[in-house]
């Protein structure tokens, strides 16, 4: 009599424990059940989430989120976002909380991580240290390399092309412009001069490139947010259902563009260990150099383990695998960020600081100077105020928690977070506090010159364009000068105007690129002074 009712029990048993699990334990009992939901489902699914994520649109999502329920909210059962800088991001990134998967996932090249993707962080640090003296600021200013570098991209190719646009009488497209010269910069000072790509002189295929290079984008939700889905698929070679076989096409010709490039600039090397130095000081590899110098301390080890052949072999992907990170990452995030600068300093309502920067820069001796350039202080301002509304990753930063954090500030403040709890800040959040920033949506590069001690201050505590603590862009120094220099080369130069800007609004993914409308981003009228 008592036998059939033992299957009956064990089934309520475990419907009683997946209800505890997924809804009892997620919405009373845990932890994060003191924080505010970001909407109704988020203490026992994701799906709320991962649907804004799918669609690129999750930053301003979560920021909406944010200005409804404070510093801290709640986006899935083991998700949150903070939004403060006490309990938040020095917390979070300046505390060392580790980066999880989600980098790995999709930014692994060759299948080899770079030190943006590394999970731990001890082997991001002792490769981080690599990089440290090439792309400090000084290192940068001081650089003959560079300083060459810097002439011939921009005032014999840049300002060139730009000339012979502007006499057509037809508006030029600045967002594949900057693309171009931005990725023409980034590959010369990795890979020397001689080795760099030429999209600047090459305005029909750059934009090909750059197209099929952005296509890739919103397809990286699917290994990042669904990775045993996405494996799955890819083992049963259903993967095209979710992921196009043109992005895996495009990522292939990608990595092998950059191995490419690396082995011709392991040419250079090779011959200057053998004595013979390159003719000119601008070709020599600057990033590629320091890298495969470091990491040949490690060659003999390696070598008893695998092998000469399979180490050698394991270094040169080793070697790819970052430089391509260094590459890509370089010219995408730059390119943004001076499209936004364009639209916003060509836009009729700030046509005086279009004027009071070109009489700024008539007043440089050398426009090629890095420390004078560097120097100005209304460029700096217009910079800071468009990397400030317009961060070229203005998204989500994933981590994962220790055990017992405790996050959030006063009364928002929430402890006893569990470990792998993933926890987020976004930079286009915090960039837009009003009691910081206030009349947060105007662009206003009067407030980094015209603000008291006391608020400029708090303002820099508040941006985060570059991230912060040991994971902050290794590149930022090298981007601030590209970018000032390549908007002193134009606006010396040339007048801009508005002619189509209704492609000025940013993806909500977590790369925030101008959107576009049938085909066209920024055109602007340019007028030769």
């Amino acid at each position: 009599m008592l036998t059939p009712a033992i299957p009956t029990i064990t089934l309520a048993l475990l419907l009683g424990i997946v209800v505890y699990r997924l809804v009892f334990y997620p919405i009373l009992l845990s932890p994060l059940a003191k924080i505010p939901s970001a909407h109704w489902t988020a203490p026992f699914s994701r799906l709320w989430i991962l649907y804004y994520r799918s669609r690129q649109q999750e930053t301003p999502t979560v920021h909406n989120a944010h200005a409804r329920l404070g510093p801290i909210v709640r986006l899935a059962p083991n998700e949150i976002s903070v939004n403060c800088v006490d309990g938040g991001i020095r917390t979070i990134y300046a505390g060392g909380y580790e980066k999880g998967d989600w980098y790995i996932n999709v930014f692994n090249n060759y299948g080899i991580p770079p030190m943006f993707s590394m999970p731990e962080h001890g082997p991001h640090s002792r490769r981080r240290r690599m990089f440290s003296n090439i792309y400090a600021k000084s290192t940068l200013q001081n650089s003959a390399a560079l300083t060459t570098i810097t002439k011939t991209l921009l005032k014999d190719r840049l300002v060139q092309r730009m000339r012979e646009m502007s006499r057509s009488d037809k508006p030029i497209e600045f967002y594949y412009l900057f693309t171009a010269i931005t990725l023409d910069f980034v590959s010369a000072y990795v890979f020397g001069l001689a080795n760099a790509s030429r999209c600047i002189e090459k305005p029909d295929l750059d934009r090909a490139f750059f197209e099929d290079y952005k296509m890739r984008q919103p397809y990286q939700f699917w290994p990042q947010e669904m990775p045993i889905l996405t494996a799955l698929l890819e083992r049963t070679g259903l993967k095209w259902l979710i992921v196009p076989h043109k992005v895996s096409s495009t990522n292939n010709g990608i990595e092998a563009w950059i191995l490419q490039l690396c082995d011709q600039a392991e040419i250079v090397m090779r011959e200057a260990d053998g004595g013979k130095e390159p003719a000119k000081p601008e070709d020599w590899p600057t990033v590629y150099a320091q890298l495969r110098n470091a990491l040949s301390r490690d060659l003999l080890k390696q070598d008893l383990e695998l092998g000469a052949d399979a180490s050698v072999q394991t270094q040169r992907m080793t070697k790819a695998s970052e430089m391509l990170d260094h590459t890509l990452a370089g010219f995408d995030t730059s390119s943004i960020l001076l499209t936004f600068f364009a639209w916003r300093l060509s836009r009729p309502e700030n046509a005086t600081w279009q004027e009071k920067l070109r009489k700024e820069f008539a007043g440089l001796t050398d426009e090629f100077d890095a420390k004078a350039v560097d120097a100005l202080p209304m460029l700096h301002a217009a910079l800071m105020e468009t990397l400030r509304l317009h961060a070229s990753i203005p998204g989500n930063q994933p981590r994962i928690t220790p055990a017992a954090a405790t996050l959030g500030v006063s009364d928002h403040a929430v402890s006893g977070i569990p470990a792998g709890v993933r926890v987020q800040s976004q930079a286009w959040s915090l960039h837009r506090n009003p009691q910081v920033f206030p009349d947060p949506e105007a662009w206003r590069p009067e407030r980094w010159l015209e603000s008291s001690e006391t608020q400029m201050r708090e303002m820099n505590r508040w941006f985060w364009a570059f991230g912060s603590g040991g994971r902050m862009c290794v590149g930022s120094n090298l981007a601030m000068y590209d970018m000032k220099a390549i908007i002193v080369a134009i606006w010396s130069r040339f007048e801009t105007e508005v002619v189509f800007d209704e492609g000025m609004t940013h993806k909500g993914g977590y790369v925030a690129e101008p959107a576009g409308k049938d085909g066209r981003v920024l055109e602007l009228r340019v007028t030769e002074l």
